[in-house]
């Protein structure tokens, strides 16, 4: 699976540099010098960092054969993507990749089929996104607070996570 670390965005200055708005947690890896990134449009791609650096809170990343300005006009808005294998596992066993979180089943703690992870967002609190099965009236999606209390169990392996919703949390959404 292909994952998006970064999208190219203006240009700094006149030696190549470009801003990278950044996508990953790790940045200074994902960017650092000798980095090889596929990219959507593939045929912009392969990308190697020749350089990166913070300046003023931004990414500025240099790429191999795009030495001035000119010459990397066509790489703005361009997604610098790497292969989720490349990506380890986190070295906390209760720490998950975005990754490895979408497309688990969820169901509560009853056995009852809530629906599937589609996304995760990450807005001051982490929450699943599960698209609800085609059975449930629902109008939106269902947000769930990635927290243990919520979510005690995350079976990776069997492709599942069991949550314990608090009263109501299911029922948003749901076209009355």
């Amino acid at each position: 699976m292909q994952l998006v670390v970064g999208r190219v965005g203006r240009p700094h200055g006149i030696r190549g540099e470009w801003t990278v708005q950044v996508r990953t947690d790790d940045p200074d890896l994902r960017f650092a010098a000798g980095s090889v990134l596929a990219t959507e449009p593939a045929d912009l791609g392969p990308l190697t960092v020749s350089s990166s650096r913070w300046h003023s809170g931004r990414l500025l990343v240099t790429f191999a054969g795009y030495d001035d300005r000119d010459s990397a006009d066509d790489l703005r808005g361009t997604l610098l993507m790497m292969d989720s294998a490349d990506v380890g596992p986190p070295e906390d066993p209760d720490e998950f990749n975005d990754y490895q979180l979408v497309g688990l089943e969820v169901r509560t703690v009853g056995g009852e089929p809530v629906g599937v992870v589609s996304d995760v967002l990450h807005q001051g609190q982490d929450l699943l996104v599960v698209e609800p099965p085609s059975g449930r009236a629902a109008a939106d999606p269902i947000l769930v607070p990635f927290v243990a209390a919520i979510v005690p169990v995350v079976d990776v392996a069997a492709g599942r996570l069991v949550i314990d919703p608090p009263p109501g949390l299911l029922d948003l959404g749901v076209a009355g």
